[in-house]
């Protein structure tokens, strides 16, 4: 499946067929959490953080692939990341675009 952040495709025709969206919410667990948290005093990469955000991002774009696969879209365009803090040591991931059929 294409996944593109531009807003249209130059040259190709096709059809729009909606708004696609997954998501996902994760935390980290206490230990890993107050670990992370020691590391914020001397400064540098939060690696366990870099990765669970990581993760969460494959797992809502696979979230929003699916969906559009149900749709029997090709494509998706517009492609938009969000993240939001829920409670503390845990985000959400929002990705959505816009799932399309391609013309012949």
């Amino acid at each position: 499946m294409k996944i593109v952040t531009v807003e249209s495709l130059q040259g190709e025709r096709y059809e729009e067929m909606g708004i696609v969206s997954g998501s996902t919410i994760q935390s980290k667990n206490f230990v890993s959490d107050f670990g992370q948290g020691l590391k914020s005093i001397v400064g540098g990469e939060l690696k366990s953080y870099t990765d669970m955000m990581e993760k969460a991002r494959n797992k809502a774009t696979q979230r929003m692939v699916d969906e559009a696969v149900r749709l029997g879209a090709d494509a998706i365009i517009g492609v938009r990341y969000a993240t939001s803090a829920i409670m503390a040591q845990a985000a959400e991931v929002l990705v959505y675009g816009t799932a399309i059929k391609y013309k012949n």
